[in-house]
């Protein structure tokens, strides 16, 4: 999961995960220690014993994730109303099988909620601290907008220019006199679904079959992510280069996709390893082009 931090007014809150999405968790440790800078994890104890918070927690479980359990979540409800009740997130995590709250160890340790969650947190501990956290979320929120927009023009744009190299390849080695338009055309339109079933593992026609889309100018590359536009890339470039070698379509496939697998594992919330990929992709085309 991607490591952010939000700035508060002055203090300092790790967030974690995709906040385009709404998939991202706040650090709770972080916003306890602006009530206790000590001892936060106790602040997060006292709160989480409360029945309205256990209530809020269960609802928000019922509603995100299928296999929550119910039954110890009763338990804990029904207990929450007795002076001696305590309970931890490690507990509530263990016993319900929770999604809404994560506790980490190690170098981004702590207690982390989804957002949902953490600003119920944050209302607990002050409402005009919870303003200050919404507001920079919100703004943390237009940066990574801005800057996935750009990156994905860029993206795209660079994928156009070795997707020339790549029909290049096409033209030269695969295309002959003796075919017609409509074969030329044919022999295009496999070769990029080639490319298409190596990184999304479904032709063009199957994705807007599943997408209920008519419209064949829509393209499904032009939905992919980041990360999958700087696979592309390589895989239009590597599959010129087998064409070149005379390999047969399902053995060039199998590389393909192989190599797809490979590098999108290595993409994934690795924005420094994707940006300087970008930035070699791009040089490298230049000097080509």
């Amino acid at each position: 999961m991607k490591s952010m931090k939000l700035d508060a007014n002055g203090t300092e809150i790790r967030i974690m995960g995709d906040v385009i999405n709404e998939d991202a968790y706040i650090s709770l440790t972080d916003i306890a220690k602006y009530k206790n800078p000590d001892n936060a994890f106790i602040v997060v104890a006292n709160w989480m014993r409360n029945h309205s918070t256990i209530s809020f927690l269960g609802l928000w479980e019922q509603i995100h994730n299928p296999n929550f359990k119910p039954i110890e979540f009763d338990r804990f409800k029904a207990q929450s109303g007795d002076n001696a009740f305590t309970l931890t997130p490690q507990q509530w995590i263990k016993a319900t099988n929770a999604l809404g709250i994560v506790s980490k160890s190690g170098r981004y340790g702590g207690t982390y909620a989804h957002t949902d969650i953490a600003f119920e947190f944050a209302s607990w501990i002050s409402p005009e601290f919870k303003l200050y956290i919404i507001k920079d979320y919100q703004r943390l929120k237009k940066d990574e907008a801005n800057r996935l927009a750009i990156g994905w023009d860029a993206r795209r744009e660079l994928s156009k220019i070795n997707y020339r190299i790549h029909t290049d390849a096409v033209r030269e080695f695969l295309i002959t006199p003796t075919l017609s338009p409509q074969e030329m055309a044919y022999t295009y339109a496999t070769e990029a679904d080639i490319l298409n079933m190596a990184l999304f593992g479904k032709t063009a026609a199957q994705w807007r079959s599943e997408k209920g889309i008519n419209e064949k100018k829509l393209n499904i590359r032009d939905f992919a992510t980041a990360e999958e536009l700087v696979v592309l890339i390589n895989l239009e470039d590597t599959n010129a280069d087998l064409i070149r070698q005379g390999l047969p379509d399902m053995e060039r496939l199998k590389i393909l996709r192989e190599k797809a697998y490979r590098q999108l594992k290595l993409l994934k919330g690795n924005q420094e390893v994707l940006d300087v990929l970008k930035k070699n992709l791009i040089t490298e085309n230049l000097s080509n082009s």
